[in-house]
């Protein structure tokens, strides 16, 4: 049960799971790349002594293995399982609960509430800029805070137990920011903006308090899905075996054992913020967004600034991620009828592509070869609707009653559950486009910011094609200006083709058919994406990873989904084996994130010279 950041980081280090930096170090693009190659090489956290400009210590890499996340919760994290299993189904949860599990439960309930605790006197006031000005990416618009818990409630005087507290980004420096201003990007189907809403229509300025630091708990609380008008100070308790401790200044909430806190109001108007290099792996523009004005900035004696760097997927977001879904696994399936199982995979940009197993059970007496998705259309409705899976752009929905004997169906295999779909889709009935949707406001493929479309493909019965995977089968598909097609995984092809042209795509793509209608083996490979062969040249088109981001971070489904002698029915898309993804670099699209040689070698250094490596866990 810790107390604060400093006390779980001691910990971490008597583990051997931390090392120090006594050197002094660059805010600007070197701390984050030493972050990234500690996470890359499975190193420990790192706690930086000197930050170049800042009094204060920083540290990373935290939560940058599974291991550190096991160890730091290792008193809380059954309590914390057992009481969201009893959350979700509480009738399960009795029937089934020993005398252990419910004491476990009770001890868990005691500690969820925030306690008020605490006041002004613990803290000392700084400015903004006193912060580490640690800056990401190259083309990053200024200096962000990347683990921020921002918290908002109703009204000044609203219970705490409103509270919401999300992780969204704040950018403290760059663009025409006062010092005493910070950009707030919260992105749609948030929380606060309910908040925010209430706000504005009682024209008032919304009180917002961002933590930095703090118990470890409160910074995963602040990334965790809870239901709406449940506070996630309740979670926080909950991991952390030890109440929030809370008090009110002013009408802003403040966290008696955060690190930093800065409390300020949303401004009426916009500013712009970004562009910011965010974790599908490409800079999000700059755009208008709330901002704050600064009322005060606290911090503690001692204070250390904790931060993380995101991009193409795996970073260290991709842990917060699975040990979120260790907790929740119980909930989402008891929130929506029906489901399985669900997967947001992370290679593919974590909302680009999302896997469910379902049930298709509105036909019982079906026989295995007549079965075809009702139900399962049913259900994807309702996983578009719920929480961050409606930010999902394209969902593959397969039936649980197609496992067999030996074959079982595994939203985690992403190359078999892939497969189980392709074998079984039929591409003239089980597509279903959402057109003119709203999508990830950090997806740039739509049509602009927030708006773009949806593809469910849903696949129920017995098999209607056999995959293949054999590079000879290549030799005879000749396309004009291919430069080359790999095979990542059974039954899907990758071609490298020349730049998007808007005006020669149609073409394009009727020669691709042309070629396909006198293949041999059209029906074995139901996917071709078509990427660049320039600009991916450096990339591993027969790699499922790379396979996965290319696709489904680089497509709009409305514009880019083609298929093999498409066609349109009562209003509905069809077509045959293949379905062809346009998931070339167009000129709407963002920037890939890339850091420069000498950045990375600097780094590098840093950790060798300092021996970050040797000996850590």
């Amino acid at each position: 049960m810790y107390r604060n950041l400093e006390q779980a980081l001691l910990d971490l280090e008597r583990a051997g799971m931390l090392k120090r930096i006594q050197r002094e170090v660059d805010p600007y693009l070197e701390m984050a790349e030493i972050a990234r190659q500690a996470f890359e090489n499975k190193g420990p956290a790192i706690l930086f002594e000197h930050v170049k400009g800042s009094p204060f210590r920083a540290v990373c890499n935290i939560f940058g293995t599974q291991e550190r996340l096991d160890f730091l919760f290792r008193d809380t994290l059954k309590g914390t399982q057992t009481a969201v299993l009893f959350k979700s189904n509480p009738v399960e949860f009795f029937k089934h609960a020993s005398p252990a599990k419910l004491l476990r439960a009770a001890r868990t309930g005691l500690h969820s509430l925030p306690k008020k605790s605490g006041s002004l006197k613990d803290f000392k006031e700084c400015k903004l800029s006193d912060l580490p000005q640690i800056v990401c990416w190259p083309n990053d618009g200024g200096a962000f805070l990347t683990l921020p818990q921002v918290a908002t409630r109703p009204a000044e005087n609203a219970s705490i137990m409103t509270t919401n507290m999300g992780m969204y980004r704040v950018q403290i420096s760059g663009n025409d920011y006062a010092s005493n201003e910070c950009g707030l990007h919260y992105q749609i189907k948030r929380d606060i903006a309910r908040h925010h809403q209430k706000a504005i229509e009682e024209g008032r300025p919304l009180k917002v308090s961002i933590f930095i630091g703090g118990t470890p708990a409160q910074t995963v609380a602040a990334v965790m899905p809870m239901p709406e008008n449940l506070s996630e100070l309740l979670f926080a308790g909950m991991l952390g075996g030890k109440r929030f401790r809370y008090f009110i200044h002013d009408g802003y909430l403040v966290s008696s054992d955060a690190d930093f806190c800065i409390l300020g109001e949303l401004q009426p108007d916009l500013k712009p913020e970004g562009p910011f290099g965010d974790h599908i792996g490409y800079y999000s523009d700059r755009h208008p967004f709330p901002y704050l004005k600064i009322e005060k900035v606290l911090c503690k004696k001692n204070a250390i600034y904790p931060f993380t760097v995101v991009g193409r997927p795996p970073q260290e977001d991709t842990l917060f991620g699975s040990f979120i879904h260790q907790i929740t696994k119980p909930m989402v399936p008891a929130s929506i009828p029906g489901l399985v199982a669900l997967h947001a995979v992370d290679d593919a940009g974590v909302h680009p592509l999302c896997l469910a197993l379902a049930h298709e059970r509105f036909r019982p007496y079906a026989k295995p070869e007549d079965r075809e998705p009702l139900e399962l259309l049913k259900t994807a409705n309702a996983i578009l609707g719920f929480n961050q899976a409606s930010l999902t752009k394209y969902l593959l929905i397969a039936a649980a009653e197609d496992e067999e004997a030996g074959h079982k169906i595994d939203v985690n295999d992403v190359a078999g559950f892939f497969g189980h779909v392709l074998e079984r889709i039929d591409f003239s009935r089980d597509l279903h486009f959402e057109t003119s949707t709203s999508i990830d406001t950090l997806d740039y493929t739509g049509s602009k910011l927030n708006h773009g479309s949806k593809l469910t493909l849903a696949a129920a019965g017995l098999k209607k094609r056999e995959l293949r995977h054999n590079p000879e089968d290549l030799q005879s598909l000749k396309i004009p200006g291919i430069t080359s097609a790999k095979i990542p995984m059974p039954g899907v092809i990758v071609l490298q083709g020349p730049a998007y042209d808007s005006s020669g795509r149609e073409n394009f793509i009727a020669e691709i058919e042309e070629a396909l209608a006198h293949w041999e083996f059209r029906e074995n490979y139901p996917w071709i994406s078509i990427v660049d062969s320039e600009l991916d040249s450096s990339l591993d088109t027969s790699n499922l990873r790379d396979f996965l981001w290319l696709t489904f971070t680089r497509s709009d489904p409305a514009k880019d989904v083609f298929g093999y002698q498409a066609r349109m029915s009562e209003k509905h898309w069809a077509c045959e084996a293949p379905l062809i993804v346009d998931a070339r670099i167009k000129p709407h699209h963002q920037k890939a994130l890339t850091v420069p040689a000498e950045i990375r070698e600097q780094a590098h250094q840093v950790l060798e010279e300092e021996k970050v490596f040797g000996g850590c866990k």
